[in-house]
């Protein structure tokens, strides 16, 4: 992910060994004892790396929780993102001075099956997809930039964002995605400031696509 950020993000990306680390207290009473095997391993090498990030960022590191909608609760004066899928795990932070928000994630490089994509995909974008070259998922780039783009709006709003709340374009000659995002479910909402853009960087091999975006201060 270091490739997608700005140099004022610190990012730490799992090793073989993260997946099985030590959880801090706070940490361990968000996971439970219940979790299944897979969920504890991407939990686990989460927080590591989310505290290596902080490290990197010259601050302690902390416990980082979750709140209760399960997404991480980063120190005072801290934004920071998390994201993990098969094999892969990795986590960013900045200092609230420099970046309003940021958000990243990893997916496998792979096809999505027409229900997703419905899901996930407006007719325009799809109609957009098919005009990119081939040998990409772009179906899989265009999932992954709404997943990080909802990363960025919700610490900074609070408040649900849908798939086609964001209307998403992908230019793979700069390697750069723009989104508009008009959340038409929260029409009437009190939504404080929200980002009405954000454009984010994506990068894909051929077994992992890799989005990321940050907001910087007003």
């Amino acid at each position: 992910m270091r490739d997608l950020l700005p140099t004022e993000v610190t990012v730490a990306v799992a090793g073989p060994d993260d997946w099985a680390g030590e959880l801090l207290p706070a940490e361990q009473a968000c996971l439970g004892e219940k979790a299944v095997e897979s969920r504890r391993r991407d939990f686990t090498a989460g927080r590591i790396c989310a505290r290596r990030a902080l490290t990197r960022l010259g601050v302690p590191a902390v416990a980082v929780p979750s709140a209760p909608d399960r997404s991480p609760v980063w120190p005072a004066g801290v934004v920071g993102t998390i994201t993990h899928t098969r094999g892969y795990c990795a986590a960013a932070a900045a200092r609230t001075d420099q970046v309003r928000s940021v958000g990243m994630d990893a997916e496998g490089h792979r096809e999505l099956n027409a229900g997703v994509r419905r899901l996930i995909g407006l007719p325009e974008e799809w109609d957009d997809c098919a005009r990119l070259p081939g040998g990409v998922s772009w179906a899989a780039v265009l999932f992954s930039a709404k997943e990080t783009i909802y990363k960025v709006w919700h610490p900074v709003v609070g408040t649900w964002l849908d798939f086609h709340d964001a209307r998403v374009e992908l230019d793979p000659d700069s390697g750069l995605f723009t989104a508009r995002i008009n959340p038409t479910r929260l029409a009437g909402a009190p939504v404080p400031d929200p980002p009405a853009t954000v454009t984010g960087r994506f990068a894909v091999d051929a077994d992992l696509v890799r989005t990321a975006a940050v907001l910087l201060p007003r």
